[in-house]
């Protein structure tokens, strides 16, 4: 799918890889809807986006995707307004790192609301039109850790083993439709993620700096596999290279490692 001109609408927008989308894609894009839940800062993201382009048409929804009514109200308001969207950024995730013992048992569920209810949700408010109009692309943030269990990461990591499987299933659903399906898989990147995922007193992340990858580079190669028409993206060599090992490792071997780290951890 060529980019240029296309509606978008992406969740998660208001910082981080979101905002990120937003930047790259608004010079290309006919329209875009900002979804989160900061309305500073979606505002802001609104003016600074129509610097680079005059012409672009924003609307920005002010919802907090971890409560259902919110949910629910921008889903009517997609329902009532003419907005038609032919490329969907499922972007808006959540995260928590430390043991599931401990763990606070709203959080879960808002991870669980938001990294996969609300993906789903939009993507089957949305795919009928796009069917329909023989065109359009979703592109669903998952993340690396979705491709292995991860000790203290046990939600956040079984909620990406979803996004990413559902994302595959569904490319291979809507094939000859028109609508491509690309997951993009990234690992460690420097944005605010990490922070808010992070609980009071808890273990800093210990991933070495090599492995990260910018978050201007991770949004340039997603944006390119979906015109590309590619089903997944792991941005950065290190990572390419580090997933393909996992991907290739047999469980057991993976279960031994993982046991392995708790201990040192």
């Amino acid at each position: 799918m060529n980019l240029d001109n296309c509606n978008a609408l992406i969740t998660g927008a208001s910082a981080g890889i979101g905002r990120e989308f937003a930047r790259q894609l608004a010079p290309r894009a006919r329209s875009i809807v900002l979804v989160a839940r900061r309305d500073q800062r979606l505002n802001e993201l609104r003016d600074s986006l129509l610097g680079s382009n005059a012409q672009l048409s924003i609307h920005v929804r002010i919802a907090d995707l971890s409560d259902q009514s919110q949910i629910d109200q921008m889903i009517r308001w997609l329902e009532e307004s003419e907005v038609k969207v032919d490329l969907l950024i499922n972007n808006a995730g959540l995260g928590d790192v430390g043991p599931f013992a401990t763990s606070d048992p709203r959080r879960n569920e808002q991870m669980i609301l938001v990294n996969v209810l609300v993906l789903t949700s939009l993507t089957r408010k949305l795919l009928p039109q796009m069917i329909a109009e023989n065109r359009g692309a979703i592109l669903n943030v998952s993340s690396s850790a979705g491709f292995l269990p991860i000790p203290e990461f046990s939600v956040y990591a079984a909620t990406k083993a979803y996004v990413t499987s559902f994302s595959e299933a569904l490319r291979s659903e809507l094939r000859g439709t028109g609508v491509t399906v690309t997951a993009l898989c990234p690992g460690p990147v420097h944005t605010e993620f990490q922070e808010i995922a992070q609980r009071t007193g808890g273990k800093q992340d210990s991933a070495p700096e090599f492995v990260y990858v910018s978050v201007e580079k991770v949004v340039r190669e997603a944006l390119a596999a979906v015109e590309a028409d590619r089903p997944l993206v792991i941005p950065g060599f290190f990572m390419k290279l580090g997933m393909f090992l996992v991907r290739i490792t047999p469980m057991p071997i993976l279960r031994f490692g993982s046991r392995f780290s708790a201990k040192r951890g």
